[in-house]
């Protein structure tokens, strides 16, 4: 269908005659597919769905299932397939989109046209009719965390899911939070299930960590979950992490930590290897500035341990906010001694 052809067929469908409507119904819905995938086509078929009568538009609708993932996928149809969603009323039309996409949700989520599709479904239908898209994300659940637009889609997921599909997706993404932290994308979607303030939630991450806490510090995406846990988590995430970059064992209940094979020399040996790095340094940042607030007692041990390094610090091209944050909390303790002898 050529340009000039198409704004004529729309203009005459803008006079709401009933009779022309019908005429260019009879010629496109035997060829709906082709045209919603063209070029000038598509636009003729969403001008028609808002034009056409309630049975036409479902016989639109459903002719359009019967391909709506080849129709979603190309550059052209994506935004037809988009009009046609946009434009169900009736329990039967949303069946046959449902039985047409399903099967073929983490195909769409990963393709440049069809992830739309997939989005415009999770705004368009109850969470209940959306329950297929869950189940598809939930059982492939790294593969779309892990992808461009999957990534993303996820994130829509969450954003429009029950509370139910929403702790659907997060258990799935808790249980794999050890390959998506290392991700370009999967550590954005840990990220941002963090952000939900789930209790424990943090907690629970990290203990899936535990281990590489270390080297997850060092590795670029990855870090960057880490700080997030040290700035949402409660006490004992805090103090979780805190514990195992100073090679002890955490202990619940407020005991004190126990130090592990290696003693005070790994410790050292860990902060110095964390201070050197330039994404490690940060973590170290964060552990000072949070620890303070919600683990006192590993924050205590950590400063102990990073104080005798404050000439070495100098040296070292991250350490500067490191070596501020230790002046301050030197500055706090001369405060707080003075206090007490003006008491006396």
């Amino acid at each position: 269908m050529d340009q000039v052809s198409c704004r004529y067929l729309q203009k005459l469908l803008e006079r709401n005659e009933q009779s022309t409507v019908d005429m260019i119904f009879s010629e496109v819905i035997s060829e709906v597919v082709t045209l919603m995938r063209d070029p000038f086509g598509n636009y003729l078929c969403q001008r028609l769905i808002d034009k056409c009568t309630p049975t036409q538009r479902t016989q639109l609708i459903k002719g359009a299932a019967l391909e709506l993932v080849f129709i979603a996928k190309n550059m052209h149809g994506t935004r037809a397939a988009q009009k046609v969603i946009d434009s169900i009323t009736h329990p039967d039309e949303i069946a046959a989109v449902k039985n047409a996409l399903k099967g073929n949700v983490v195909t769409l989520i990963e393709d440049l046209n069809g992830n739309h599709v997939i989005q415009k479904c999770l705004r368009k239908f109850k969470p209940t009719d959306n329950q297929f898209i869950y189940d598809a994300v939930a059982k492939h659940c790294v593969q779309v965390s892990t992808h461009r637009h999957g990534c993303c889609v996820l994130q829509r997921c969450i954003d429009h899911g029950t509370p139910a599909q929403q702790r659907q997706l997060v258990d799935q993404i808790e249980q794999q939070a050890l390959s998506l932290v290392q991700d370009a994308f999967g550590n954005y979607v840990v990220q941002y299930i963090l952000d939900l303030n789930i209790p424990d939630l943090p907690t629970k991450i990290v203990q899936r960590l535990e281990g590489t806490l270390k080297d997850m510090s060092k590795q670029k995406f990855s870090s960057n979950v880490v700080e997030k846990c040290l700035k949402v988590g409660n006490n004992e995430c805090v103090s979780r992490i805190i514990c195992e970059i100073l090679n002890m064992k955490f202990n619940l209940g407020g005991q004190q930590p126990t130090q592990l094979e290696g003693g005070l020399l790994k410790a050292q040996q860990n902060l110095t290897e964390l201070i050197y790095d330039s994404y490690g340094n940060y973590v170290i940042q964060t552990c000072l500035c949070e620890g303070g607030k919600r683990s006192v007692i590993e924050y205590r041990m950590m400063v102990d341990v990073l104080r005798p390094c404050l000439r070495e610090l100098k040296t070292i091209p991250y350490s500067r906010r490191i070596e501020e944050l230790l002046r301050l909390v030197s500055l706090e303790e001369e405060s707080g001694m003075l206090e007490q002898d003006s008491s006396i």
